[in-house]
């Protein structure tokens, strides 16, 4: 689920021989004779990869039989992970939040396959054809056809309230059930569609039905919470452009995205989590989680493609699909279901083979790391069903360090287009402003030191000015580089400015100055124009001024500096009033073919 100080120099990472004491007694035996060699091959792992901590859990049954922690989880205190280290397993959340949509599917307040407008009205999609047509299990299917858009909610501080209000001003770039397009706003939408049909809080009602039922008992929603208790990760991580380990912020803006990725809990709690999916929602002895929800999660909703296997020639993974909250495929001839989570610094893995009835949890401290909660987990399969062991680690290392050569490569040519010896069309104070996009939010664009700051979403970056109208940011080690180009209306003003963000640009319109009542009352009026027709200048209350003729649609008027207005559907239009003695005495229509002049009456 993410987009991506002190620095330690990594000389040599131990792993703890320290197995963590489980309640499965009677299963350690067979379970050591399986794993052997496992410590051996995970201390291999931690310095090929140049590891922090990594912690493994497994479930066979209804028992934790094994949980043991590999490196540290603070690796500046040498702190080792245990079964109760509390980690953000971010997307891993999503299928509590699915099974929670399930509680309410039973109850007949929400359904799966209806449009979900049925269930809740105040739900507004892009157009009517998806306000008709998308479903729960679409929005939470990744198949409603619309593309990720996570800058909307990246270290933003939108409620979910919020979140759920953007949802009408993103565009599909598929038709419906057409394509997989992973969506972390849509579990937002179905959270705050849980609040509406539940009356709770998305983190109430998961807390009330799922996490105090499976006696949950450490897992958090917060930061804030997670470091009161005594046994939490801290996230470090590699680099970019070197093996250099150093230490980052956590990631904390998780409120109004809550139900996409806000639980932190640890091995212990979610083997809790595992023993009710696994016995079809019992735990206790007690029916917890309703077993038709885990079996409408499971079932497929959207295929993937083979990618691996078409890719790079690994087919051990074949036919995998997307239910609700989780995945599932074919690993080796096995059905397994899987779901990965990923925030700054931390990344899990929680799974289980159904026919089987084993499942793996893997924690994973580092970005550079994350791809080992699929390694692993694949690793700790074949060894309890005696398969020969896939090289995964040795793959996937290859393709890491691939990529980070040739990121590096990359950045050290940034900046090669840049057009030689042009100038801002503009002074640097023209640019400040703040400027709006109805599902990003705002841009602010300040001036210091005689240079313009960015300042987006917690982001805050002095710019340089590229060429042109193009200002760009530093190119930041945790949140990369943004580049701001400015637009200049037919005025020759700067109204606009576009960046690049997830899979298209956007285009932030400056905000124009706030219109007052009182302002407004003044301008508000009977106008002539030069033929003696004679038209309003109407007052809405709250809904600003509008131009309105007889027989022809409103014309809403935006205020752009002075008694100067915009009208919203020609750039190359402003409307003035004119103001003499203090009194308004007439209207100027300025377009590119002249002036026309309508007089008050």
């Amino acid at each position: 689920m993410y987009p991506l100080k002190k620095s330690v120099l990594l000389t040599l990472v131990l792993v703890l021989g320290l197995a963590i004491p489980v309640r499965a007694q009677d299963k350690s035996v067979d379970i050591s004779q399986k794993l052997q060699g496992f410590d051996g091959f995970m201390e291999k792992t931690m310095k090929d990869w140049n590891g922090v901590g990594i912690g493994v859990g497994i479930v066979v049954n209804d028992k934790l039989v094994f949980a043991k922690g590999y490196g540290y989880r603070d690796y500046e205190k040498k702190l080792p992970i245990t079964k109760d280290t509390l980690f953000p397993i971010a997307s891993n959340t999503k299928l509590f939040t699915s099974v929670a949509a399930g509680f309410l599917v039973e109850e007949g307040k929400l359904t799966w396959d209806r449009p979900v407008r049925e269930s809740v009205p105040s739900i507004q999609f892009y157009d009517n054809y998806l306000n008709n047509t998308i479903t729960v299990r679409d929005m939470l299917g990744h198949r409603t056809g619309i593309t990720r858009h996570d800058t909307i909610w990246y270290k933003s501080t939108y409620t979910t309230k919020e979140l759920f209000e953007r949802l009408k001003y993103l565009e599909p770039k598929e038709p419906p059930r057409q394509l997989y397009l992973y969506n972390n706003m849509m579990y937002a939408g179905v959270g705050y569609a849980i609040e509406l049909q539940s009356g709770k809080t998305w983190a109430q009602f998961v807390r009330e039905k799922i996490l105090q039922p499976l006696e949950m008992k450490s897992t958090v929603y917060s930061i804030a919470d997670m470091v009161k208790a005594p046994d939490y990760g801290v996230p470090f991580t590699e680099k970019r452009d070197s093996m250099e380990l150093y230490k980052i912020p956590y990631y904390e803006d998780t409120e109004g995205l809550a139900a996409a990725g806000a639980i932190i809990s640890n091995i212990e709690d979610l083997s809790h989590w595992l023993i009710a999916l696994m016995n079809q929602g019992k735990y206790g002895g007690k029916q917890v989680l309703p077993a038709k929800t885990l079996q409408a999660t499971l079932e497929p909703a959207i295929a993937l493609p083979n990618t691996l296997g078409e890719t790079r020639g690994w087919w051990e993974i074949l036919n995998r699909a997307y239910g609700m909250g989780r995945q599932s495929f074919s690993y080796r001839g096995r059905l397994i279901t899987v779901h990965g989570g990923d925030l700054p610094g931390f990344h899990s893995q929680v799974s289980f083979m159904p026919n089987e009835r084993i499942g793996v949890i893997v924690f994973v401290i580092g970005n550079h790391t994350a791809p080992l909660y699929n390694a692993l987990s694949y690793n700790v399969y074949e060894r309890l069903l005696g398969m020969d062991q896939t090289p995964w680690t040795e793959r996937l290392l290859e393709i890491r360090l691939k990529n980070k050569k040739a990121g590096t490569e990359a950045r050290s040519k940034a900046g090669a287009g840049r057009v030689a010896n042009t100038k801002p069309s503009h002074p640097l104070e023209d640019y400040v402003g703040e400027y709006e996009h109805p599902a990003y939010g705002i841009l602010k664009i300040g001036l210091k030191d005689n240079a313009l700051q960015f300042d987006f979403h917690k982001m805050r970056f002095p710019m340089t000015h590229f060429h042109y109208d193009r200002f760009d940011t530093p190119d930041d080690e945790q949140d990369g580089k943004w580049s701001v180009n400015f637009n200049t209306n037919p005025q020759g003003d700067i109204d606009k400015a576009t960046m690049s963000l997830d899979e298209a640009e956007a285009s932030f319109v400056r905000r124009a100055p706030a219109l007052d009542d009182a302002m407004a009352q003044r301008l508000a009026g009977t106008y002539e124009t030069p033929s003696g027709g004679k038209f309003q200048v109407v007052m809405k209350p709250g809904g600003g001024l509008y131009v309105v003729f007889p027989g022809a649609p409103e014309q809403k008027l935006i205020l752009y500096r002075g008694l100067k207005f915009r009208v919203q559907e020609f750039a190359d239009v402003i409307v003035e009033f004119v103001e003499e003695n203090g009194q308004i005495t007439a209207l100027k229509q300025i377009d590119p073919s002249g002036e026309y002049i309508s007089k008050r009456k």
